[in-house]
């Protein structure tokens, strides 16, 4: 069977998008989509990727919003420290064993972001 070999991208709507991707780009460090062939895009790290469907009512995140986000990082801890530095309030801390920690911030939007940084080895 063939699959699909990872995401290729993230695409929501946006009151104003140039604001918006230009957060995303000062606070978390992902450039905005190319317009031509000379702007570079965005490329992750290669990693786990987790897709998962969730209850309608779940209360893992907002009733109000259809999605969240999640994004590995290398070092939940100095990432927390530069967005509370950038005045970006954090919320949601936890530690799951096996998993990985985890820090929830929102975009300008509301737009719920999950930060992970998945356990060592």
């Amino acid at each position: 069977m063939e699959k699909v070999v990872g995401v290729g991208g993230v695409f929501f709507r946006a009151k104003d998008p140039g604001t918006l991707a230009k957060w995303y780009e000062t606070h978390l460090g992902i450039n905005p989509a190319p317009t031509d062939m000379t702007t570079p895009p965005w490329v992750g790290e290669a990693g786990v990727t987790v897709f998962a469907p969730f209850a309608a009512d779940t209360d893992y995140f907002a009733q109000d919003r259809a999605f969240m986000v999640n994004f590995r990082v290398n070092d939940l801890d100095a990432m927390v420290a530069q967005l509370r530095a950038a005045g970006i309030e954090i919320g949601h801390e936890q530690t799951m064993e096996g998993v990985g920690r985890f820090a929830r911030i929102h975009d300008p939007e509301g737009n719920p972001i999950e930060l992970w940084e998945p356990p060592a080895g």
